[in-house]
C-alpha cells in the first residue's frame, strides 16, 4: 500500500443501557444481580481502525445519522491531513445519503470508499473491538445515566489508545 495512504475499517455503534447479561462465575447461592430502572440511556459511537498499526479513531454522539457521519468523516480528515484514506465499510443507509455523496464530490478526494457485500459483518473487524467494548462497558454492569455510560466509554477508549497492539489482537490482524 502506497506510504501516503491509510486502510481504515469503519462503522457505528450504539451502546444503551439495556442491562446486557452475560454468563459470569458466582459463589453457589450468591447469583449475580443487576438492578434496572425504567429508561434507557444510550451513547452512538463511530469508529474507525487501522489493521496494520491498531491505531483508533473514535467518535461520540448522540445519534448516527448522515450528519454525524459527516462530522466523523471530517474528524478523519483532521487525522490523516494529506493522506488517501481507503475506507472499508458497510452499506448502512447513512454512508449513501445524498448529503455524503455532496460532501465527497466537494471535498472527499482524500477519501475512497470501499463497500463490503450486504450481511456480511464477519468482513469488517471493527465489528470485533465494538463485541469488546460492550463486554467490557455494559456486559453485567448497571449504568445509572448517559453520563455514566460515556465515563466507561472514556476508560475504554483510553485503554485501547495505549495498547494498539492489544487491538490487534483482538481484531485477528496482528502477526
Amino acid at each position: 500500500m502506497d506510504p501516503d495512504s491509510v486502510l481504515l475499517y469503519l462503522d457505528e455503534t450504539h451502546i444503551r443501557s439495556y442491562h446486557v447479561l452475560r454468563s459470569t462465575w458466582s459463589e453457589v447461592g450468591r447469583q449475580k444481580q443487576v438492578p434496572t430502572f425504567g429508561h434507557h440511556a444510550h451513547v452512538s459511537l463511530f469508529g474507525a481502525v487501522n489493521v496494520h498499526d491498531g491505531e483508533t479513531v473514535l467518535h461520540q454522539t448522540n445519534a448516527a445519522n448522515a450528519a454525524t457521519f459527516l462530522d466523523f468523516l471530517r474528524m478523519l480528515k483532521e487525522c490523516y491531513p494529506d493522506r488517501l484514506m481507503v475506507l472499508v465499510l458497510d452499506n448502512a443507509r447513512i454512508h449513501h445519503a445524498k448529503m455524503v455523496k455532496e460532501f465527497l464530490r466537494e471535498e472527499g478526494q482524500c477519501f475512497h470508499f470501499i463497500y463490503l457485500p450486504p450481511y456480511s459483518p464477519q468482513l469488517n473487524p471493527i465489528e470485533r473491538l465494538w463485541k469488546w467494548l460492550k463486554d467490557t462497558v455494559i456486559a453485567n454492569v448497571f449504568h445509572k445515566d448517559r453520563n455514566d455510560i460515556i465515563q466507561a466509554i472514556t476508560r475504554f477508549v483510553n485503554y485501547i489508545h495505549e495498547r494498539p497492539e492489544e487491538v490487534l489482537q483482538r481484531l485477528g490482524c496482528a502477526g
